[in-house]
């Protein structure tokens, strides 16, 4: 009896797996944008006591506010995958033209997989609090040391010519590990950045925007100075009593307005928001002679210069 030959991929299969290709690592990448903005944003604010779900960002402003200090390790990983493959297309191209570099290649490949296994062994025990590790060495110990004892697998596989073995739901579980590390690392890089920034941004408030806010209640921004000042009585329609000098606006969402005190501190002052309705009346005040340095301090007092002497 004859062999029937293998039915043809019809010609759009070829296509759906080149979409399919191009559409999984940009998800990986939209979502690992996402959550390094969620993450940072809320480790941003929450320096200033102020918790990221009052702000009510979107999920474009939360990908916006991604800084562009994710580009480089992103663009340094993709290039990284990218050398990789191209060395294992180089291998596979080799075949018996060079077979010394290729058993060559090989050691190399089963080195790597060693390696990669001493750095997941060394990540687990920092997870295990066995030594101290830190906030991203973890992450990065466990993911890359997979990597590498994936990479260094293939790289060995392909020179001696062995068949891959169908291991599929290893390789799944070996990937859903790195998936898991490679986000657990963005979330401690967003964290670190996003606390590195909120102290920044603490020691530079004069940054921000300076505003005056009249409102119909007292505010209570703590032991902050805040000038605040009683507004005259009106008519019937005046319904502002209050009007607050020394203030600058922190962030703005949606009808949310949060203001910090000029001189706020982690152990002073406090947040206030206020909504962005007729409830409040807040003015943009334009600042004459920004200061530069990280403090902002009055200029010196000017002296007389002393009389000419008499000739």
């Amino acid at each position: 009896m004859e062999e029937q030959p293998a039915p043809a991929r019809p010609p759009w299969g070829n296509w759906l797996k080149a979409v399919a290709g191009f559409v999984a690592p940009t998800t990986l990448l939209t979502g690992l944008l996402f959550y390094f903005g969620y993450a940072y944003t809320s480790s941003l604010y929450s320096y200033f006591g102020v918790d990221v779900a009052t702000l009510g960002l979107s999920t474009q402003d939360l990908l916006l506010r991604s800084p562009a200090s994710l580009y480089m390790p992103l663009a340094v990983a993709l290039a990284a995958g990218l050398a990789g493959a191209l060395g294992l297309a180089w291998v596979s191209s080799l075949g018996d033209a060079r077979p010394g570099l290729v058993r060559r290649l090989g050691h190399v490949g089963v080195g790597l997989a060693l390696c990669g296994g001493a750095l997941f062994v060394l990540g687990l025990l920092g997870g295990l609090q066995v030594w101290p590790a830190g906030p991203l060495d973890t992450p990065l110990l466990l993911g890359g040391g997979l990597l590498l004892v994936v990479y260094g697998r293939t790289l060995h596989l392909k020179t001696t010519g062995h068949p891959f073995p169908g291991e599929l739901k290893t390789l799944a579980i070996v990937a859903a590990l790195i998936a898991v590390s490679l986000f657990w690392a963005v979330q401690a890089y967003a964290q670190i950045h996003g606390r590195d920034d909120g102290r920044e941004l603490a020691r530079n408030l004069w940054h921000r925007p300076m505003v005056v806010v009249d409102t119909p209640e007292q505010l209570y921004f703590g032991a902050a100075p805040v000038q605040e000042t009683s507004l005259p009585a009106g008519g019937p329609g005046q319904k502002y009593k209050y009007r607050y000098r020394g203030v600058r606006l922190l962030a703005q969402s949606g009808n949310r307005m949060f203001l910090i005190p000029d001189g706020w501190t982690r152990t002073r002052g406090f947040v206030v928001m206020v909504p962005a309705d007729g409830t409040v009346r807040v003015a943009f005040r334009r600042e004459l002679g920004l200061v530069t340095s990280p403090t902002p301090t009055a200029p010196p007092p000017r002296t007389a210069a002393p009389p000419p002497a008499p000739r």
